[in-house]
């Protein structure tokens, strides 16, 4: 199928407005911000529902039969897209407000063929699990995003879908659009995941649901375990083992997913955000309650604690399996820069833009080796963080698969710059946080993508003392 035939001659439907080929999604115009330095940050934050497990909940909802409900579902841009990718399926998702949802699924093997192509806007996470969760029905589908998306890279998704027996078509580099082509006659598979990626590891195993047999995901390296965690939870037969060659996941094939009633944990990678403007700003003390603390997610508050963060957890207990405590984030002056450990860097692959904030204003040099995975994210993050820290006083050394951020101390981050967001909501938001600190604001060109992961960030900064502004065209 070229690049022209087929799906690709159609008109994309994102959000009811057809645009036409190359299918590229726009789900925003610019939102240029401006963060000044501020006073004590004071209060609760209530951050938004975990990402990871609202795309999760989603969609295995739509493979069971029956109905899942779901609370505390965030409410973000890249979820709601994942919603309106299962209603294509078939699904039928229903939003019963203040964060209640429900999905009446179809079973795992019944999707149906989506008559428009399936935009995920800016959402990695949403687009590589959808693309495992159909690869082993019959069907064709179309994917794709905004101009981040389409950028980022995902053979590394549809070489282990292949093994299934799934197509795939796209462009150059493996890059969205591109249509994927559902098994008929799908297989099991036993995979060795080359990178620490959870998304990928996920995608093989929902794929596995419809092979048969026994399907392994083998991963030397381990990463966030919310799609194993759930699907135990769903009723699914899976065994996990730590063995000489990796941890070796094993998921039998052709279940009846059960549904359930889902509690979404807040985000720990929002969390991350008021927490980290806390140990900066002055005078701050801030709780954050009910966060997720799941190990595989967890390395940033490890990682603050060793930096001589005033960071502790209260409350600690379990909800749905997962551990919860609430965390109390208070002004740490006497930040020190440390190395963080390469095997750490799976379980806070999404705080590095943050930690390298808190890193700027302690003494000291931070190291964070290992985080290649920060180069095929939503932009470049390590590339962006860098240009943007030096812009505003602060020496940044970089490599393929490492960077370095030599702290100034608070009090004696200059800032003053505006920096690009470049489609990428943790940029963003890393950066409105320095701006708090700096002895100058700091303008983010655009802070849109913000809307993706944490659409109440603007107002739950600014109610607990921070000072962000839209900036007028």
């Amino acid at each position: 199928m070229g690049a022209r035939d087929g799906p690709f001659a159609r008109t994309a439907v994102s959000g009811g407005a057809n645009t036409k080929e190359p299918f590229m999604s726009s789900h925003a115009t610019p939102i240029p911000m401006m963060s000044s330095a501020c006073g004590p940050l004071q209060g609760q934050a209530h951050v938004p529902g975990d990402k990871s497990i609202s795309h999760r909940s989603l969609i295995l909802g739509a493979m069971c039969i029956g109905e899942t409900r779901i609370t505390g579902l965030l409410e973000g841009d890249d979820v709601l897209d994942t919603a309106k990718a299962m209603r294509a399926f078939g699904a039928e998702v229903t939003d019963h407000g203040g964060g209640q949802w429900s999905v009446r699924g179809v079973g795992v093997g019944g999707f149906a063929e989506p008559d428009h192509v399936i935009d995920c806007g800016n959402s990695g996470t949403g687009v590589r699990l959808i693309m495992g969760a159909m690869a082993t029905t019959p069907i064709t589908v179309t994917f794709t995003g905004d101009a981040s998306l389409n950028g980022r890279p995902m053979g590394r998704v549809t070489d282990p879908l292949a093994l299934f027996g799934t197509r795939a078509v796209g462009r150059a580099g493996g890059r969205l659009p591109m249509t994927l082509v559902g098994a008929a006659g799908p297989v099991p598979v036993r995979y060795v995941v080359p990178v620490p990626s959870a998304q990928v590891k996920s995608a093989v195993l929902l794929a596995g649901l419809n092979a048969p047999g026994q399907t392994v995901v083998i991963e030397k390296e381990a990463t966030r375990d919310h799609t194993e965690r759930m699907l135990q939870g769903f009723g699914a037969t899976l065994t996990v083992e730590d063995t000489d060659e990796g941890r070796v996941i094993t998921l039998t094939g052709q279940p009846e997913l059960q549904p359930q009633d889902i509690v979404v944990p807040r985000d720990p990678s929002s969390a991350a955000f008021p927490v980290c403007a806390a140990l900066i700003v002055p005078g701050s003390d801030v709780l954050v309650p009910n966060i997720g603390l799941n190990p595989t997610r967890a390395g940033l508050f490890t990682t603050l604690q060793e930096m001589g963060a005033d960071l502790t957890f209260e409350n600690l207990r379990s909800e749905g399996g997962e551990p919860v405590a609430d965390l109390r984030a208070r002004f740490s002056p006497d930040l020190r820069g440390i190395t963080v450990p390469a095997d750490r860097a799976a379980s806070m692959i999404d705080e590095y833009p943050v930690l390298s904030v808190v890193a700027a204003f302690a003494q000291g040099v931070t190291d964070m080796p290992g985080v290649k995975e920060l180069r095929v994210k939503e932009s470049d993050r390590i590339d962006a963080m860098a240009q943007g820290l030096r812009a505003a006083g602060v020496t940044v050394d970089e490599g393929p698969d490492w960077w370095r951020v030599t702290g100034v101390g608070h009090g004696h981050v200059p800032g003053g710059v505006t920096v690009q967001s470049r489609l990428d909501h943790r940029i963003a938001m890393a950066f409105l946080v320095m701006g708090m600190a700096a002895q100058n604001p700091v303008i983010v060109d655009d802070a849109a993508p913000i809307t993706t992961s944490f659409p109440i960030f603007e107002p739950l900064m600014n109610d607990l003392g921070a000072q962000i502004a839209r900036i007028s065209a």
